[in-house]
């Protein structure tokens, strides 16, 4: 039986999910983001942790700035990804402060490689994994460049997806090689995505 194709699907979603989050207000937004940081903040995951690897937020994104703040003041080590030029890849590299950032690929903020030092030990790091949407299993809908999806693929520690409760999905579309991650937290609740004793066992790596 010949396959569906489910790109025009994907796009679709991508396109209404991203007009609802045009359309919440900043107080709404600001709410959100705020009660998500607490979530975060909060994870035995994020308290263990000695680095955090995170996407630095567009203005429809659940906000990172002030994760990303806050994580400094906590004493961490903070890096974020900085795509590969030629390549659909991305390093992340170790910032000190906001200041560390400057508008790169699709105008995303990103480290100044001459500023930063290239992070590549990843042991002791949680990563902040960015989505349109996620399914209840920790699958994503992200924007479809890929960057995330192979990074992934080789990433070993805690994956942490952030999310507006409003994105969370019962079911998404995934292939074979797609990465879910471990936990995702909304505005409104914690859900764990892997079983109770291979969380353990990723909170002690």
């Amino acid at each position: 039986m010949q396959g569906v194709d489910i790109r025009p699907l994907k796009q679709r979603l991508r396109a209404e999910i991203k007009d609802w989050r045009r359309a919440m207000t900043p107080e709404k937004k600001q709410a959100a983001d705020a009660r998500i940081l607490r979530r975060v903040t909060g994870l035995h995951e994020y308290a263990s942790c000695g680095t955090v690897l995170t996407y630095v937020s567009k203005p429809i994104e659940v906000d990172t700035i002030a994760l990303i703040e806050r994580a400094l003041a906590d004493g961490k080590r903070v890096a974020a990804p900085r795509c590969v030029e030629g390549r659909r890849e991305m390093e992340f590299f170790l910032i000190h402060s906001l200041e560390d950032l400057a508008a790169q690929t699709f105008g995303v903020l990103e480290p100044v490689r001459e500023r930063c030092v290239l992070l590549e030990d990843f042991e002791g790091s949680i990563c902040i994994v960015p989505a349109l949407a996620y399914d209840r299993r920790g699958y994503r809908l992200g924007y479809g460049a890929g960057y995330y999806d192979r990074f992934l693929s080789q990433y070993t520690g805690p994956k942490i997806g952030v999310i507006y409760a409003h994105n969370l999905r019962p079911r998404l579309w995934h292939g074979r090689y797609d990465v879910p991650v471990d936990l995702i937290v909304t505005e409104s609740r914690l859900l764990c995505c892997v079983p109770a004793g291979n969380r353990r066992r990723m909170q002690n790596r």
